[in-house]
């Protein structure tokens, strides 16, 4: 059921006039632009986790990924070069680069920022690396403990000088803008970096407000607070008519699913697993809930990923076939019409994040889709502080996703009880050839419906409100990380120009 705060958005959205509602900056030449994100980050450090999928405005990587998502130097001065048995990699570096404090930068600040990689919250990401060391002033080599084809992919990590590279460092990178203030818990201010080697910004000021809650975010969108924001499609689609403003909407990797730990005694029986996914109606979601924006997902593999996605890899919407799964699993109906399985009722808690409405809605439907096979899902809506500390036990609606290369998102998914899809993604990893490496992928996917380590439901589209006022958008396939500070229509934000 809908809050009464967005059913007043809504209404008040609906009946607004053609007039665009008045500039944040009070109507300035467009050099500022102030825009709305759902997510404060909680550092701004790449070593601490910041802009882990690049265009993170305030650093540059080795690397970037393109608008089609391949790779381009970036602080490189060419693609990243392998050696004849993979497993090490040499970088040529730019010679025309400063950092925003004023210093050059060079060899010894990628060696430091990647060998502080292995020290710090980061290191996971980077379990193949070896070592990194300076070749000569201009080349870097990075060693692996084995092949992975996708590791250039990683090389998108914000640089850091040197003497920042740890985890008190300040927030000084090569990139397009510079940190001015951030207000933790408000607002982050950043501006041009003049001496940017690529071309000092158009856009000399941007401002980041942080609004956790969707509702309040399309109201003060509505009042003229900012210039841009993500919104659910839902409430977006209500900015469609709005003179001065467009509603853009980017297909995404950015799965959302139903975590199910294996460690719960409901979550974890193979049974309850794989009668989910079939008791699902994932279409109903993507119609109800996405206004029709979204892609059914059947596995964390997006079509995106055109070579590696596997099309047959799914589940139909059968909730007869769930409740035999069920029946044969030894889970009896109850007196509540909730099934018991030695004395253990298929009753858990969802949690999803406070603020987040389509996430809310997501869990609600999914609950109701579970209730009707016999399973009672109670929901819990929480602040991320509360989620963490029970995330092994209860079940989390969350979201996940690359478009860049598969590795990326599905290494971390192995361990979760199909030894068939932890060797397919064994093998995805260490494989170099394209078409063995897309054979493996697709191996995983058929080994992940078979038995399902979690409900993937949905790959969403991202909805943005952007006042049309600059030239230089361009859409791309979103990863999770997306909004001002990432992915989404701001990812090249350093390109763009007042009309």
């Amino acid at each position: 059921m809908r809050s009464p705060l967005l059913l007043v958005v809504l209404l008040a959205v609906a009946g607004c006039t053609e007039t665009a509602p008045p500039r944040p900056d009070g109507g300035s030449n467009g050099t500022s632009i102030v825009l709305a994100d759902r997510d404060e980050p909680t550092t701004l450090n790449p070593l601490l986790g910041y802009g882990a999928q690049g265009v993170s405005k305030i650093y540059d990587g080795l690397v970037e990924h393109r608008q089609d998502g391949s790779l381009t130097p970036q602080l490189a001065a060419d693609l990243p070069q392998p050696a004849a048995d993979g497993l090490s990699w040499t970088v040529k570096l730019r010679g025309d680069v400063k950092f925003t404090d004023g210093s050059t930068f060079g060899a010894e600040d990628v060696v430091a920022t990647y060998t502080a990689a292995l020290q710090n919250p980061i290191k996971d990401r980077f379990s193949t690396l070896k070592s990194v060391e300076q070749v000569d002033p201009s080349t870097v080599r990075f060693t692996l403990t084995q092949t992975q084809a996708a590791f250039p992919h990683l090389l998108v990590l914000g640089v850091l000088p040197s003497e920042q590279a740890n985890p008190d460092g300040q927030p000084v990178g090569t990139g397009p803008y510079k940190v001015v203030e951030w207000k933790k818990g408000d607002r982050l201010l950043l501006e041009s970096n003049e001496g940017y080697f690529d071309g000092a910004p158009k856009v000399k000021k941007v401002t980041i407000v942080f609004v956790a809650d969707d509702n309040q975010r399309a109201g003060r969108m509505q009042e003229g607070e900012f210039d841009g924001t993500v919104l659910p499609p839902k409430i977006a689609t209500q900015f469609a008519a709005r003179s001065g403003l467009q509603v853009n909407y980017h297909r995404s990797a950015d799965y959302r699913a139903v975590r199910l730990p294996a460690a719960n005694p409901v979550t974890g029986n193979a049974s309850v697993r794989l009668a989910l996914n079939f008791a699902a109606n994932r279409q109903g979601m993507i119609d109800s809930l996405l206004d029709g924006k979204g892609t059914i997902a059947y596995t964390p593999v997006p079509d995106a990923l055109a070579e590696e996605f596997d099309p047959t890899a799914k589940f139909r919407f059968d909730k007869t076939e769930a409740t035999r799964l069920l029946d044969v699993g030894g889970w009896v109906p109850g007196a509540d019409g909730i099934r018991v399985r030695e004395g253990v009722a298929a009753r858990f808690t969802l949690m999803y994040p406070l603020g987040d409405d389509l996430r809310a809605d997501l869990a609600t439907a999914f609950a109701a889709d579970a209730k009707a096979v016999g399973v009672d899902v109670q929901l819990a809506g929480l602040s991320w502080e509360a989620i963490r500390p029970r995330m092994a036990q209860d079940a989390l609606l969350y979201g996940e996703g690359s478009p860049f290369d598969p590795d990326l998102m599905l290494y971390d998914l192995r361990g979760q009880g199909s030894p068939a899809a932890d060797a397919a993604l064994e093998n995805g990893r260490r494989l170099i050839d394209p078409a063995q490496r897309a054979v493996a992928y697709k191996l995983f996917q058929q080994a992940f419906v078979a038995a399902p380590s979690m409900a993937v439901l949905v790959f969403p589209e991202h909805a943005y409100v952007m006042r049309d006022s600059w030239n230089g958008y361009q859409p791309v396939v979103d990863p999770n990380s997306y909004g001002a500070l990432a992915w989404g229509p701001w990812w090249n934000l350093e390109k763009w120009e007042p009309k």
